[in-house]
């Protein structure tokens, strides 16, 4: 019938309205902030830095690289790099970032900080509520407010974060095989030299010992 489609869709709409003074799943309107919606995992901000064990200096996974700071289309991140190495959450020697700012005024949540990170060190957040009344400063977020730990990072991204953390299990598992295969090839390197360099320490014309005593 012509015009089926259109009738099907005013229908639709009638339904929908009528529908919100009557059933409480059919509301459009939450009374914020009294009432508040489920946040989506999937929800993206502004990022923060993730770090790992209780304190957020030693356990920042960001070793700065710089990266993030080199392909951020607005040019929101400024990182400066350290001029020594300390160790991180698992005790390997790393750079670390000095000083790690983001202007969240100028961030369009593009998320490309968070794609091109190597070290999964760079997050999305789901915090919208960053009304100040400091245009600049407040809004100006440096790294000791944007560290954040790796349980707030599975509280708010709970199935991003495993799947993370499974891959940060996987890759220590292969560094730590790694070295311990090095650690046992060294072993029997220098065993193999100590055994080389007593053989050659016995004189040529010493008679075998045959365990008999005379």
């Amino acid at each position: 019938m012509l015009g089926e489609g259109i009738l099907k869709g005013l229908t639709e709409t009638a339904r929908n309205f009528f529908g919100s003074y009557v059933s409480k799943e059919r509301l459009t309107t939450v009374q914020f902030p009294e009432e508040r919606l489920p946040r989506i995992e999937a929800t993206r901000d502004h990022p923060f830095l993730v770090y790992d064990g209780a304190d957020w200096e030693k356990g920042l996974r960001c070793v700065s690289c710089q990266i993030c700071e080199k392909e951020c289309p607005p040019q929101c991140i400024y990182i400066e790099k350290s001029k020594d190495k300390k160790p991180d959450a698992v005790g390997k020697l790393q750079f670390y970032p000095t000083t790690f700012n983001i202007d969240v005024s100028v961030c369009m949540s593009c998320q490309i900080c968070v794609e091109v990170c190597p070290f999964d060190a760079i997050k999305m957040n789901v915090e919208f509520e960053m009304s100040t009344v400091d245009r600049f400063g407040g809004l100006l977020l440096h790294r000791e407010h944007l560290a954040k730990s790796n349980e707030y990072y599975h509280k708010i991204h709970p199935t991003e974060a495993a799947a993370v953390d499974a891959a940060l299990a996987e890759e220590r598992a292969k560094t730590e095989a790694k070295a311990r295969e090095a650690a046992e090839a060294a072993a029997a390197k220098a065993a193999a030299a100590a055994a080389a360099k007593a053989a050659a320490a016995v004189p040529p014309d010493a008679p075998a010992a045959t365990g008999e005593t005379k």
